[in-house]
């Protein structure tokens, strides 16, 4: 079997390595996590060495499990979280043993002192960067120049997460558009570092790595590397792409108006279209498209499997004792225990902000809360409104994207939560539109950094096999009178959602 490729998915919690034949078909995939380190408030950390561990364990695991023959791969592609800021000396050598990722938020004091000199607004329309400005990559590395000036003193570049993982591969230090874009420094329209940005941070242009297409072969595998991985020096290695953009193209979104929900943890929607979404209010997170002239636009919650599982540990001890003595899915019985609840809860809401607001939220100080609660309210009324309730702020920010961008008319669900066909229902109901779950589900990522590889080095003409990959698993219309309930709570639930916004700015006033 010829021209096969590995996608690793270069996530949080760990990297998934994947093998796929020539149609885009997942013959085998293997997972190795590694950890994430809080040192203090506001840090978040990852060893780069654990990285390439991982990619190391979970390329020997997929090679063992599939029993495939090494001089049959072709090419490698890699997906790998975003705002990474690696520094490495003119060797290549770590210069930090571990690295914040892009949760990290220690860079205040850093992205105060460059606005200090940069409109905010200016900047946001030029990047898109519409997280926490903390994030981003080039108040990270201001950091490290204000709190650790020798080290900073010896770094030759600053790599993303999967451009380390590259580099160690190839020996090539260069990034993709979609990478750079998450820089804080990248010209999203002039596809291009921003000069007058890096002359605000102050930090050297040096620092940046080269930047090429996705689909770009950075060359073959260097002979440490292939002895490592138990592969063939002959494979290629494809540049890639941020998870945020690798994800966009396995989840079809490949023309404009396509647009998909992904529900996990977090939950995020995202439209694929020739234009950024941009709004300097509300701040839609935007990366460059791993397909050229194209731009990923995303809105999110923090909180959704987070949420729900804060009703499973704390209101649901009851079901998650049936499961564990019956061997059902806890989440099963909650959704046959929500489904005697009424549609719209009997006007019980559930607003998840379990984690706090972002930037589309009225502040960050928004915590959740169950509004309306009755005495004729049980349990099916508490578990369905917490579905409700994040579907309902999901749908806020849909709306967002629908201000600004034509959709199209049905959204495809990737993720866990999208495991439920009573959930889908209630997203469709909530946002009045087809929802379609296919088998990708949480493929991805993966499925985008092998379609990469694939048309980078040949084996693909351009990406329209990815619509045939796609096979639908469920289908599941919006029921008019459902939507309708939806309608009127709707705006109810928005009102709430500015009430515990203020509420909470009064509640973080008290010492």
């Amino acid at each position: 079997m010829k021209n096969l490729i590995i996608s690793f998915d270069l996530g949080t919690g760990g990297n998934k390595a994947s093998l796929y034949n020539t149609e885009g078909e997942c013959l085998a995939s293997a997972f190795e996590p590694y950890e994430t380190h809080y040192p203090r408030v506001g840090w978040h950390e990852q060893a780069p060495q654990d990285w390439w561990q991982a990619v190391v364990a979970s390329t020997k695991k997929l090679l063992a499990l599939s029993k495939v023959d090494v001089r049959d791969i072709t090419a490698l592609g890699i997906s790998g979280h975003s705002l990474g800021a690696v520094p490495v000396d003119r060797g290549g050598r770590l210069l930090r043993e571990y690295t914040p990722i892009w949760s990290d938020i220690r860079a205040q004091d850093q992205a105060a002192d460059f606005f200090s000199r940069v409109d905010a607004g200016h900047w946001y329309s030029i990047t898109g960067n519409g997280f926490p400005a903390a994030c981003y990559t080039v108040f990270k590395v201001m950091w490290y120049r204000d709190h650790e000036p020798e080290m900073f003193s010896r770094v030759d570049k600053i790599l993303g997460t999967k451009d380390y993982i590259n580099y160690r591969l190839t020996g090539v230090m260069k990034t993709d558009r979609s990478y750079a874009s998450g820089t804080g420094i990248y010209n999203l329209l002039g596809q291009k570092y921003e000069e007058d940005f890096i002359a605000a941070s102050g930090l050297p242009a040096q620092l940046w790595p080269e930047i090429t297409a996705s689909t770009d072969v950075l060359g073959r595998l260097t002979t440490a590397a292939a002895r490592e991985l138990g592969l063939d020096e002959a494979s290629l290695v494809v540049c890639g792409g941020v998870d945020n953009s690798c994800m966009a193209l396995g989840a079809k979104n490949t023309r404009d108006g396509r647009v998909y929900t992904s529900l996990g943890s977090s939950a995020w929607i995202a439209v694929s279209s020739t234009k950024p979404v941009l709004d300097t209010l509300y701040k839609p997170y935007v990366f460059a498209h791993v397909i050229p002239g194209m731009y990923t636009s995303a809105v999110s919650i923090f909180s959704a499997g987070t949420a729900y599982n804060w009703v499973k540990d704390n209101l649901c001890q009851d079901l998650v004792a049936e499961a564990a003595s019956s061997g059902e899915d806890v989440y099963l019985l909650m959704n046959r225990e929500a489904a005697k609840a009424p549609v719209g809860s009997n006007k019980l809401l559930f607003n998840p902000s379990l984690a706090g607001g972002n930037s589309q939220d009225p502040n960050v100080h928004l915590r959740g809360a169950y509004v309306g609660l009755d005495l004729k309210h049980g349990q099916p009324e508490l578990i369905r409104a917490a579905m409700e309730g994040i579907a309902m702020n999901l749908r806020l920010r849909l709306d967002l994207l629908r201000k600004y961008t034509w959709l199209e008319d049905e959204i495809l669900f990737v993720g866990g939560g999208a495991k439920s066909r009573f959930y889908l229902g209630i997203f469709a109901d909530v946002f009045n539109a087809r929802v379609i779950k296919s088998t990708i589900d949480q493929d991805a990522a993966a499925l985008g950094a092998a379609a990469l590889a694939a048309v980078g080095c040949g084996i693909w003409e351009d990406f329209s096999r990815i619509d045939d990959i796609h096979k639908t698993v469920e289908v599941v219309e919006p029921v008019e009178e459902n939507s309708e309930v939806y309608e009127r709570l709707l705006p109810v639930f928005e009102n709430c959602t500015d009430s515990l916004a203020r509420l909470g700015e009064m509640l973080m006033g008290i010492d």
